[in-house]
C-alpha cells in the first residue's frame, strides 16, 4: 500500500455519508451490491428501516421489544443535542403554528381538532420545562438494520420487525435507493446518512436508551466468551437462550423452589443430565424413587436404604482420610446423628455419650494412629453396650432411648458393617422404604457418606472432579435442627472442595421460616423459583426481594416455567429438552424411537 500523503486536519466533525461509504468499503465486506430496497452485503442480505412515526407517550425501555428481537437486528440511534437559545425559538415558532390552527378553526366554528389541543398543550409544557433548565431537547434519528441469508428470509423478517416495531406504535419505511447509506448510519461509524430525525426531550430519550433487557448480559467488550455451562431453557419474553454455568458464579450451590407439580422435578432432572454429560460427578437423595429410573437407564448406581441387607455404620472412618482427628469428626458427626434421632440430648446424656463413642473405638482397637483406622468399626449397638457398662443413671436412659435403633424396629439401617460403598458418575440414595421415623436419619446418613467422598482429599486439584450433591424434598431434613445445621454446613464448605449443593424443597416455610434454611438460600448463588403457592408468595417475594411483576408471574407460571435469581441477574425461563431427554426424565423409557 502506497503511503499516503501527509494532509492539514480538516475542521469538519461530521463526517459526509461518502466518507462514510469509504471507510465501510476498507473495513467493510469483500463486494456489496446495491439496490433500491436491499444490499447484498458478501453472502448475505440488508435492509435499513427508518423509524418516522413516534407515540405520544412512552414508558421505560420502550425499544426493549426491537433489542430483544429473535434475529440478527441492528438498532442504531443517533442523538444531536440542541442548545437551549435554538431549542426555545423552535419551540415558540411551533407553539405559534399549533395556536394560529386553534384560533382559525375557533373563527370558523370547526370542532378542536384533540390531536392540535394535545399537541399545543405538549409543547407549552415542554416550554416552560426548557426554560426552568429541567429538561433538554435533541435530534434522534433511529435506524434499524435487517439482516438475512436469502433474500427471502430478508423479506419475511423485515415484514416481522415492522410488527415488532407497530406494536409499541413506532412507524417505520424502508429507505429505499438510500440503502448504502442507511447501512452505513448502523454501523459504529457515528455518521448518519440518512438525517431523518425527529426531536425529543431528555425523559423520553433517556426511555429509550437500551439500559433493560429481558435476557443474561453478554460479556462486557474484552471479555471471555463463557466456555462452560449448560441449557436452562429458552426466555419466553424474547425467545433467547438462557446459558448459565453455576460453576463460574461465586459458589455452585443452587435453591430450587416450587409447588407440588411445578415441574421442578423435571428440571432438576435435566441438570443432572447436562452435568453428568459436563463430566460431573452427581449425587442424588432421593425421597420418592423419582430419579431410579433415570439413574438405570445411564448406568449409575442406586442404594435404597431401608432395602433388606442394606446397612450403613456410621461410625465408619474412610480408608483414604488420612487427618489426624478423623475418628474425632466421627464421634462429632454421631452426636449429630442420634440428635436427629433422638432430639436435643440434656448435657448429662451427651457427655455420657461421647465417653461411650471413645470407648467402642478403643475396644474395636481404632486409636488416633491412621493404621488402624482400616480395622472393622464398632456398631451403634456397641455404644449402646457402652453406655450400659458407665453404670449411671444418665448413661442408662440413653441406651432405653436407643433401643429401637440398636435391637428394636428400627435397627435394620444399623445392624452391622456398611454393605455397599458408593462409586459412580451417578449415585442414587432413595429413602423411600424408610419409615417416617427413619427418613430424616436416613437422608443425614446419605449426605454423610456423600460428604465424606467429597472431602477426601482434603484439599482438592485440577483433576479433582466436580461434584454436585442433590437433596430432594429437603424439608425432611431441614424440620430437624442438627440436620439442618448439617446442611448449612455442606452449604458453606462446598465450594472450597469443588463441589455444589442442590436443595430441592415444595415446603417453602421449612426452608425460610428458620435462620438456619435462610443461610442454605445465602450461600446459593443461582436461585430457581417456579410456581408458588399465593399463601407462600409473600415470604418468598421477600426474602428473595421480588417485584410485584415478578411475584404474579410466579403466582401465574405454567410448568416449567421458572425466574432465575443470580445476585443482580434475573431472568425468566422455559425448561426445554430434547426427545432422548424427555424420555429419560419422566422416566418412560419404553417409547419406540419413531413416536
Amino acid at each position: 500500500m502506497p503511503l499516503m500523503k501527509r494532509r492539514k486536519p480538516t475542521t469538519t466533525t461530521d463526517p459526509s455519508p461518502t466518507d462514510s461509504a469509504g471507510l465501510a468499503a476498507v473495513v467493510g465486506p469483500a463486494a456489496i451490491e446495491h439496490t433500491p430496497r436491499y444490499l447484498r452485503l458478501g453472502d448475505g442480505y440488508a435492509a435499513t428501516l427508518i423509524v418516522t412515526g413516534y407515540p405520544a407517550e412512552v414508558g421505560p425501555a420502550w425499544l426493549d421489544p426491537l433489542l430483544a428481537w429473535p434475529g440478527r437486528l441492528d438498532v442504531a440511534v443517533h442523538i444531536d443535542p440542541l442548545p437551549p437559545q435554538i431549542a426555545a425559538a423552535r419551540l415558540r415558532r411551533q407553539r405559534a403554528r399549533l395556536e394560529s390552527n386553534r384560533r382559525t378553526d375557533t373563527e370558523k366554528g370547526r370542532l378542536a381538532d384533540p390531536i392540535t389541543e394535545a399537541a399545543a398543550d405538549d409543547a407549552a409544557e415542554l416550554a416552560d420545562r426548557i426554560a426552568r433548565g429541567h429538561s433538554k431537547l435533541f435530534r434522534v434519528g433511529l435506524y434499524l438494520c435487517v439482516h438475512a441469508t436469502t433474500l427471502d428470509e430478508l423479506d419475511e423478517a423485515i415484514a416481522h420487525v415492522r410488527a415488532t416495531a407497530a406494536s409499541v406504535l413506532l412507524d417505520t419505511q424502508p429507505a429505499t435507493w438510500r440503502q448504502l447509506q442507511g447501512w452505513t448510519s448502523t454501523l459504529p461509524l457515528g455518521a448518519d446518512g440518512l438525517g431523518m430525525r425527529r426531536m425529543m426531550d431528555t425523559d423520553a430519550l433517556a426511555s429509550a436508551l437500551p439500559l433493560a433487557s429481558s435476557d443474561l448480559p453478554a460479556p462486557l467488550p474484552g471479555e471471555p466468551g463463557a466456555t462452560g455451562g449448560m441449557l436452562y431453557g429458552l426466555n419466553p419474553t424474547s425467545n433467547g437462550i438462557v446459558w448459565w454455568d453455576r460453576w463460574a458464579q461465586h459458589n455452585a450451590n443452587s435453591v430450587v423452589l416450587a409447588r407440588s407439580g411445578a415441574g421442578k422435578s423435571y428440571f432438576v432432572k435435566l441438570d443432572v443430565l447436562r452435568s453428568l454429560a459436563d463430566g460431573v460427578h452427581v449425587s442424588v437423595i432421593d425421597p420418592d424413587n423419582e430419579y431410579i429410573r433415570l439413574t438405570e437407564a445411564i448406568g449409575g448406581v442406586t442404594i435404597a436404604l431401608g432395602a433388606n441387607g442394606v446397612r450403613l455404620n456410621p461410625l465408619d472412618i474412610p480408608p483414604a482420610d488420612r487427618r489426624p482427628k478423623a475418628r474425632t469428626y466421627r464421634a462429632m458427626f454421631l452426636h449429630t446423628l442420634i440428635s436427629v434421632m433422638l432430639g436435643e440430648l440434656p448435657s448429662s446424656e451427651q457427655l455420657a455419650l461421647d465417653k461411650a463413642i471413645n470407648d467402642a473405638y478403643d475396644q474395636a482397637g481404632i486409636s488416633n494412629d491412621p493404621d488402624t483406622w482400616r480395622r472393622q468399626a464398632p456398631l451403634l449397638r456397641d455404644v449402646a453396650t457402652a453406655l450400659t457398662a458407665q453404670g449411671t443413671d444418665a448413661a442408662d436412659t440413653l441406651a432405653a432411648r436407643l433401643t429401637p435403633w440398636t435391637t428394636g424396629s428400627f435397627r435394620d439401617l444399623f445392624d452391622g458393617p456398611t454393605t455397599t460403598v458408593p462409586s459412580g458418575q451417578l449415585v442414587c440414595w432413595s429413602t423411600r422404604h424408610l419409615a417416617d421415623e427413619l427418613r430424616g436419619p436416613g437422608m443425614l446418613l446419605a449426605l454423610d457418606a456423600i460428604w465424606r467422598e467429597v472431602d477426601t482429599p482434603a484439599i482438592p486439584s485440577a483433576h479433582t472432579p466436580r461434584r454436585l450433591v442433590v437433596v430432594d424434598e429437603a424439608w425432611t431434613l431441614l424440620r430437624e435442627g442438627e440436620g439442618a445445621k448439617f446442611l448449612s454446613h455442606l452449604a458453606k464448605s462446598a465450594r472450597k472442595r469443588r463441589a455444589g449443593l442442590a436443595v430441592v424443597t415444595q415446603d417453602v416455610g421449612d426452608l425460610l421460616g428458620s435462620d438456619l434454611g435462610r443461610i442454605v438460600i445465602a450461600n446459593a448463588a443461582t436461585q430457581i423459583l417456579l410456581r408458588q403457592a399465593p399463601q407462600a408468595i409473600d415470604i418468598v417475594a421477600d426474602v428473595f426481594g421480588l417485584t410485584t411483576g415478578e411475584a404474579r408471574v410466579l403466582l401465574a407460571a405454567r410448568r416449567g416455567e421458572a425466574l432465575l435469581i443470580s445476585g443482580t441477574h434475573r431472568v425468566s425461563f422455559q425448561a426445554v429438552a430434547s426427545r432422548q431427554e424427555h424420555r429419560l426424565c419422566i422416566g418412560d423409557l419404553e417409547l419406540p424411537d419413531d413416536e
